[in-house]
């Protein structure tokens, strides 16, 4: 994996924070005070502070569906994807995009799905069988 990346983005509720980004999709906490915390978000480094969180419009075209923009995510092994999907699913996550395939047979195939976490920001997890395809057009 190349150098992971740095994301600061705001929540209103930590404590609902931790419950889905810990306990739900398994994130390990790291540091943290009373306004903010740290977590390995799949490789990466996801830090979360109190506050507003950013204004997202329904303004990109992805196939089919118009999603929320900006959002952020990761790419994943299909079968980590999968069972991440299963997880969310099992417990009972409102999708904005259920887990779905895209572009079949296609350099790019690949699974996504759309939700967000309890402070309303949009994340889309990305699933291939091949990550060397991630970039293949």
């Amino acid at each position: 994996m190349p150098t992971p990346f740095h994301l600061a983005i705001n929540v209103t509720d930590l404590n609902a924070a931790r419950a889905f980004y810990g306990d739900l999709l398994g994130c390990d906490e790291g540091r943290s005070t009373d306004t903010w915390v740290d977590y390995d978000f799949f490789g990466h480094q996801l830090s979360l502070h109190l506050g507003q969180p950013f204004d997202t419009r329904n303004s990109g075209k992805v196939g089919a569906h118009m999603v929320a923009m900006p959002h952020f995510g990761v790419v994943l092994a299909y079968d980590d994807w999968r069972a991440l999907a299963d997880r969310l699913e099992a417990h009972g996550t409102e999708w904005v995009i259920p887990p779905t395939a895209r572009f079949e047979g296609q350099p790019g195939e690949q699974w996504t799905m759309f939700f967000q976490d309890p402070s309303g920001n949009p994340i889309e997890v990305k699933g291939f069988r091949d990550l060397s395809r991630v970039f293949s057009a």
